[in-house]
């Protein structure tokens, strides 16, 4: 089971980049490698919070910020990575309490709170030991019976955590804080920041598939991003649709790549923090456009433990968002569902 827990580490880390992966349209014939030098168009990259980011933007100066941009994420990786030993949330998880020493704790926790309120507890950053616990984790699965889960379910619960803007402590010393499901998207919105603090109007930015854009790229137009077809199988460049992403963050998750199969039962790495178990319905991917990445990264997440119905009456009785769902019917024939927001700014893509 380790390997197979492994295994499903590497499809977290290529559902990122392929589920929310960036289609940029090349801005010119000019190599990248080799741009003029009046080119204003920048590209940086480079590795973070397990995955990639890249950055495109317009500058006439060419300003290279890499080193700035590479600063600022391993700050917030310091503050918010699980994986890092001694990072803030690491420490928090191992105490009953502790006082923020950065500027990134709160926002990310005061965000967390109102989606987990808004989703009546469907995005819940406590549910990583059920997560684990399914196999989901570096240390594979190590329970299935209802015993285990129930147990585990009591350490689930954001409500079990009270905090202000100095400090964060427990009710349940047992509550583990998982912020990934919200992290990379708060990383996307403060290099949308930093940027747009160096007087850059034209950018988009991606860390692991989240994305927010602003202005438009060098020929004038919308920056344009890809969501895949949510195929178990699927080639990693085949896409489903086309997005003009007009100044919005963007973020898309799924279950389709990311699960295994024991004794002919599917596990799905989606676990409701409701039941404790692999969420089971028909919704393949959620996409959402919201005004900031952290925002959309979040409400993608709650929508896939929702299912579609209820993600539909989520967004309804939500401003701001805009979604674009991908799912099952009762026949097993893949179907969409695009607010009417959004239908502008989506092309759909020939298989063919």
């Amino acid at each position: 089971m380790r390997k197979s827990a492994k295994k499903n580490i590497i499809y977290s880390i290529l559902l990122l980049l392929v589920v929310f992966m960036v289609y940029l349209y090349r801005q010119s014939k000019d190599s990248p490698e080799q741009p003029k030098q009046d080119d204003p168009k920048m590209v940086i990259s480079g590795p973070t919070m397990g995955t990639t980011y890249r950055i495109v933007y317009l500058d006439e100066g060419r300003r290279d910020f890499k080193e700035e941009i590479d600063a600022l994420l391993a700050e917030i990786n310091q503050a918010l990575s699980t994986y890092i030993p001694e990072s803030e949330i690491s420490r928090f998880n191992r105490v009953d309490s502790l006082i923020f020493d950065s500027p990134h704790f709160f926002p990310v926790l005061e965000k967390s709170k109102a989606i987990y309120e808004t989703t009546n507890g469907a995005f819940d950053p406590t549910v990583g030991p059920l997560v684990n616990a399914w196999g989901f984790g570096p240390e594979g699965a190590t329970f299935k019976d209802s015993a285990g889960v129930q147990q585990i379910l009591r350490q689930v619960g954001f409500d079990q955590l009270v905090f202000d803007q100095k400090s964060i402590r427990k009710t349940n010393t047992d509550v583990y804080l998982d912020l990934s499901a919200i992290a990379k998207g708060y990383g996307v919105d403060k290099l949308a920041e930093y940027l747009s603090n160096k007087g850059v109007q034209n950018y988009l930015v991606e860390v692991g598939g989240e994305l927010v854009s602003k202005g438009v790229n060098d020929k004038g137009e919308l920056w344009k991003v890809g969501i895949s077809r949510p195929d178990e199988e699927g080639l990693a460049n085949e896409l489903f649709s086309i997005l003009a992403l007009d100044n919005k963050g963007m973020a898309t998750s799924g279950n389709y790549r990311n699960f295994y199969i024991k004794d002919s039962v599917k596990y799905s790495h989606t676990i409701s923090p409701y039941t404790g178990y692999p969420v089971e319905h028909s919704l393949l991917s959620a996409t959402v456009v919201a005004e900031d990445c952290m925002t959309a990264d979040a409400f993608a997440t709650a929508f896939m433990v929702l299912g579609i119905e209820k993600a539909k009456e989520i967004y309804a009785s939500t401003d701001g968002l805009e979604v674009f769902l991908i799912y099952n019917n009762d026949r097993g024939q893949m179907q969409s569902f695009v607010s009417e927001g959004l239908i502008p700014y989506i092309t759909a893509v020939d298989k063919e």
